[in-house]
């Protein structure tokens, strides 16, 4: 799918949660509620995902955990941040 498509789409999924939900719960809230939009519009992704960091000679455990990784391109880092962004 084409990158363009799938913003188009993600936008629209989080601007459907926001609608229904409102400001103002806890990120695990919306997270799980963006995907199960994201599952209805048949986009793949995964949640939780750790991204991996690599400094020089070594990549350690852990690096950052990304709220949702979309189509294996698209990564949403904070969640919670976009989802204030659209309430303004």
């Amino acid at each position: 799918m084409e990158i363009n498509k799938i913003t188009e789409k993600i936008i629209g999924a989080a601007i459907e949660v926001h609608r229904y939900l409102g400001p103002g719960l806890l990120e695990s809230a919306y997270k799980q509620a963006l995907a199960y939009e994201l599952k209805l519009r048949n986009i793949n992704f995964k949640l939780e995902v750790t991204v991996p960091i690599p400094y020089k000679d070594i990549e350690p455990e852990t690096g950052y955990r990304a709220d949702l990784i979309v189509e294996n391109k698209m990564e949403l880092i904070d969640l919670y941040f976009s989802l204030l962004w659209l309430s303004v």
